[in-house]
């Protein structure tokens, strides 16, 4: 007795769908990994057009060599130097010692301290008048808000940091005898609505695209947070400034 011929199974065209579907979302994840590996290199060198930006500079690593000689060659005007609370930090050849040789290649040097809301503003200011000579040279000092009071013990209302951030910048403003600038995080201003609060040249940071979360306008621009350079071992934030 002959065998009937078993007919092919027929493919659901619910399964062709979803093979499809895959292989369609298997190529969006590749490109977009090739598209942020792009990134990552292309940031790795890019800062803001010299057409539009003139004026150039950076913020030194805190830790790791700094050759100010090369940061001036490859187009920085100026140079902002972190001030930290930690002594160890302004110990010889820390602080000072890239205060001087900063000056000495030429740039224009100015000072940010990053404040710390869970540290009392006289402490604070105390250090930048220890540390900071008084030169009206010296470009207007900047106090950097990035950190929240979140993880201070005991608590910090957002009053009290508030209340903390004026008198430092009044001590400060006494201190070097100029209006201080404000670099300004989103998370800060979202928390604290510090540039409609504080009527102060504003200091804005965004990796590649130009910043406008403050509401009103900026005068530095930190344009890409980790510069690869042969002036240090450690990426370094470009900085630009808006006429």
């Amino acid at each position: 007795m002959a065998r009937k011929r078993r007919q092919p199974a027929r493919k659901s065209p619910r399964g062709s769908a979803r093979r499809w579907i895959l292989r369609v979302a298997a190529l969006a994840v590749l490109v977009a990994i090739a598209f942020a590996g792009w990134l990552w290199w292309d940031m790795r060198e890019w800062r803001p057009d010299e057409t539009l930006y003139p004026e150039q500079g950076a913020v030194a690593p805190v830790g790791g060599a700094v050759k100010f000689e090369t940061l001036r060659a490859i187009g920085a005007r100026f140079v902002y130097l972190p001030l930290v609370l930690e002594p160890a930090a302004n110990a010889p050849g820390g602080f000072a010692d890239r205060f001087s040789r900063a000056r000495a290649e030429g740039l224009q040097v100015g000072v940010v301290l990053n404040f710390d809301p869970c540290a009392p503003a006289d402490l604070q200011s105390g250090v930048f008048a220890q540390m900071v000579p008084r030169d009206p040279d010296l470009l207007p000092p900047a106090i950097g808000l990035m950190r929240l009071a979140d993880s201070c013990a005991p608590a910090v209302s957002d009053a009290a940091v508030e209340s903390e951030l004026m008198t430092l910048i009044n001590q400060i403003e006494m201190h070097a005898g100029k209006p201080v600038i404000l670099k300004l995080s989103r998370g800060f201003e979202q928390r604290h609505n510090t540039a409609a609060a504080l009527q102060r040249d504003l200091w804005l940071m965004r990796d590649r695209a130009r910043p406008d979360y403050a509401g009103r306008p900026w005068l530095l621009w930190s344009g890409n947070s980790a510069l690869v350079t042969a002036a240090s071992e450690e990426p370094i934030e470009w900085v630009v400034v808006q006429k």
